[in-house]
């Protein structure tokens, strides 16, 4: 007999084993090959730095999804803004870094907030493209959710354009994704925008004041 208790899901990525030695041989080979020598004393331990930063930065922390009923009936938008945005771009293995907007219409039950900063970092910690981070964190939160609409948006600034190739310093890009009622709704999707860039706006104005 079900006790009618809802067990939260653990969210975990397991991606192939991670051999810091051979990462950490494999960093150095790849400096000595691009001609950066690695005697002076800075460099000794930059291989060893190198594939321990990127094994964090290719390895999510697990964590519960944490949901409660909506007893209330609360059907209104639920937006967090500026969530942390760190990935690396599958193409260079450059980071690209920014905020994400996601927000929710809900349904029955309603999210932990600190959840929505959870899962965008367990796509955004991966080799990946913006297109397709935004788009994983609105499917992931429309199927595990069951809301009546979800929006992401991303901005973010991306290393190999600002640093490589072009070097077009300060752009950023921005990318959407939509489900539900937030795709459907002109009125819906419109709240969502508006909040998202105002609010985003808001915080930049506010922070170089």
């Amino acid at each position: 007999m079900s006790s009618g208790v809802l067990v939260p899901l653990r969210v975990g990525h397991e991606p192939g084993e991670v051999d810091l030695a051979a990462a950490e041989a494999a960093a150095g080979e790849f400096l000595v090959a691009l001609g950066v020598g690695l005697g002076a004393e800075g460099l000794r331990g930059t291989p060893e730095r190198m594939a321990r930063a990127y094994a964090e930065m290719f390895r999510p922390r697990p964590f519960d999804l944490t949901t409660f009923p909506n007893d209330e009936g609360y059907d209104e938008l639920v937006l967090a803004r500026s969530l942390p945005v760190l990935s690396v771009c599958e193409h260079h293995l450059l980071p690209f870094v920014g905020i994400a907007h996601v927000g929710y219409l809900p349904g029955e039950r309603i999210l932990g907030l600190s959840k929505l900063a959870r899962v965008v970092e367990h796509f955004a910690r991966r080799p990946q493209v913006q297109e397709r981070l935004t788009q994983q964190v609105a499917d992931w939160l429309h199927s595990h959710l069951a809301p009546r609409g979800v929006g992401v948006v991303i901005e973010a600034e991306h290393l190999c354009m600002t640093v490589r190739g072009v070097q077009a310093s300060g752009s950023t890009t921005v990318t959407s994704a939509l489900h539900g009622l937030l795709r459907r709704d002109a009125a819906a999707r419109a709240e969502f925008f508006a909040l998202s860039f105002r609010l985003a706006s808001g915080s930049a104005e506010q922070a170089a004041s």
